[in-house]
Order: C-alpha cells, then structure tokens, then sequence
C-alpha cells in the first residue's frame, strides 16, 4: 500500500533538499540517466547524514586547519601567508573526497590551486613537514645531508615563495590501500596551473595502461577563487578540452573556494552570471552549491562530485561560499582596499 504524503510534505522536503545548506544544480544536463543519478541521491533522506564518527572526524580535521592558520597569524604576523581563514572547511572536504575516490579505486590525485589557502592544505592534506613550512617563513632550509644544520636561504633572490610551492607524497590507508597525492607548483598567474595538472593527469593515465580503468583511477583536482573562475580564459579552455579526444582525463573536479570578493572587487563588478560556476553549464556539469560555515555539506558536497566522476567520466564543481576574514593578504587594510 503507498503511502501517502500531503503537499506541505512535500514542500518541506523539497526545502530541506535544495534550499539548505547544500544545493545542486544539474537541470542543465542534456542526459536524463546523468539527472535521474543526481536526484536519486541528494533526494535521499539520507543524503547529508553522517554519523558522530565521521562528524568527530571532520571536527578534528577543521581544528588542524583552524589552529595552523592560528599559529601562523601569532607567530608570523608580518608574513604574508594568503591564509584560509573564512573557508578552513576546505581542508577536511578535501581530505574526505580523496578518502572516497580511494574507496572507489582512485590511486592517484593531482592537485593545483592557487595561493591562498596552499600552506594549509601542504601541512594538513599533503603532510609537508610543518618544521620546514615554519623554516621557510624564517628564510631557512634544510640541508639535504643533515637536517639539523640551518642554510640561510636566499628567498629575496630565488625567485619563488613558500605559497607557490608544491610537494607529492605517498599515503597508506589502515587496510593496507596506497594513493599518491601530487601538489603542482605555480606562480600566482592564476588558474595557468589548470592545463598542467590536467595534462600531468592525462600522461600519468596514459603510462598506466590507457585503460578506462586507469582514466578513472587518476584524478586531477583543481582548485579556484571565484572571481579567477569566471574571469579567466583559460578555465574555459581547459573544460572545453574535457571531452576532446586525447585530452579527455575522465573528469576534473573543480572546487571553488567562494570568498565572494577578488581582490578588492565585488561579484557585481567582476561578472555577468548569479554565480561564477555557471561557466559549468556550458559543459553540463553538475554544481554542488554549499555554504563554508556548515563543514558536514563541504565534505559531502566534495564526496558527491568524487561519486559522479567515477560514474559518469565528466567533470563535476563544488562551488563553496564562505568569506574572506581578513585582506587579500594579512599586510593589507581592508578599510583602505575593501572599504
């Protein structure tokens, strides 16, 4: 016997289900199978429902993101660092998609992002040693042959800072899976890391075998600001290359760290779409709307697009909103800037 269910049940499921927290866009699909996938999941009452295990886990990686940036702003307060601060919950999102492509049978991640939020994400995603992140804002290295003998580094004349870096490192999960994670360096030209860690994705694919099994095993990630993302060229060279033949990496995930400012700019002033992933229509990706201040709808939002990659191939963008606390940099006035 069906049951049956009154309009304001329906009402208020459809509330709960598009207009919290976490909202997707995906209507702009031209492939009903691709639509249908999407709202069999997020229509589930039990789509954004974690357990107090993984709500704890999720809490204590936040705090590893909160109290870097802390520890940074107190010890290094006339450093500029382009912290996280005001979209923290990008780090345990990240840490929470990667663990769910490895489930699925991903081994290798490629990342690129640009400035702002990378120290935090070399010391809590990839594990950069924290010892040497804290010498390099003091200008020293380590020595290759003894780690405990400081080398004054020439930083003023070397021609990169600590917040272009990169790093890769191998991870072992307790069940004994291994996944290596690639963070590829660049300059603060933003978003010209997007066909390079595309391109690393598409040769590491290739030199696996060139199966569809190794396409879906490689996965790039790039990371945005908002105002690079619908203001920049290349991103849409770059997505337009996703289904070409000989370039298609089985899909990109695109998170948008959605400050809602660039620079000192407005969205008003910087484009001409409601949001800056509408870019992402133009190849019918799906949009994973979430708001920063809620980690459990970043991290599922994350996990989603990890899902519909493995299942369809395509590229998919979490766009999350969240805010600048401080200036574009921690030297800058805001009041002078932004006022």
């Amino acid at each position: 016997m069906k049951q049956k269910v009154t309009l304001r049940m329906v009402l208020n499921q459809l509330q709960t289900t598009y207009c919290g927290t976490l909202g997707v866009e995906y209507m702009h699909i031209n492939d009903p199978e691709r639509c249908n996938w999407i709202r069999e999941r997020v229509e589930n009452p039990r789509f954004l429902k974690y357990d107090n295990e993984k709500k704890l886990h999720i809490y204590e990686r936040l705090c590893f993101a909160d109290t870097f940036e802390n520890f940074l702003a107190h010890k290094f307060n006339t450093t500029k660092r382009f912290g996280l601060d005001g979209g923290e919950a990008i780090v345990p999102a990240l840490k929470d998609g990667i663990d769910r492509a490895s489930e699925l049978g991903a081994h290798s991640f490629i990342i690129g992002m640009p400035h702002r939020g990378r120290l935090n994400v070399l010391a809590n995603v990839m594990r950069k040693p924290m010892q040497l992140i804290f010498r390099e804002f003091m200008g020293l290295n380590y020595d290759s042959n003894d780690h405990s003998k400081n080398i004054k580094g020439e930083w003023g004349s070397s021609g990169d800072v600590k917040y272009h870096l990169g790093t890769s490192m191998d991870r072992t999960y307790p069940d004994g899976r291994h996944i290596h994670l690639s963070l590829v360096a660049n300059p603060s030209h933003l978003e010209c890391v997007n066909p390079v860690v595309v391109g690393k994705a598409r040769a590491k694919q290739y030199y696996c075998g060139n199966r569809p099994e190794d396409t879906r095993n490689v996965v790039p990630i790039l990371l945005h600001g908002d105002a690079a993302f619908a203001g920049q060229g290349v991103v849409y060279e770059t997505m337009q290359l996703a289904k070409v033949p000989d370039f298609d990496v089985g899909g990109t995930i695109h998170v948008v760290v959605n400050n809602q400012i660039g620079f000192t700019t407005n969205p008003v002033h910087s484009r001409s779409t409601p949001y800056c992933s509408d870019i992402g229509k133009a190849f019918g990706a799906p949009i994973l709307h979430c708001n920063g201040d809620d980690p459990l709808a970043v991290s599922c939002a994350m996990e989603t697009a990890m899902e519909y990659r493995h299942e369809w191939g395509s590229d998919a963008i979490v766009d999350m909103i969240c805010y600048r606390r401080l200036g574009h940099n921690e030297l800058d006035q805001p009041l002078f800037t932004q006022p």
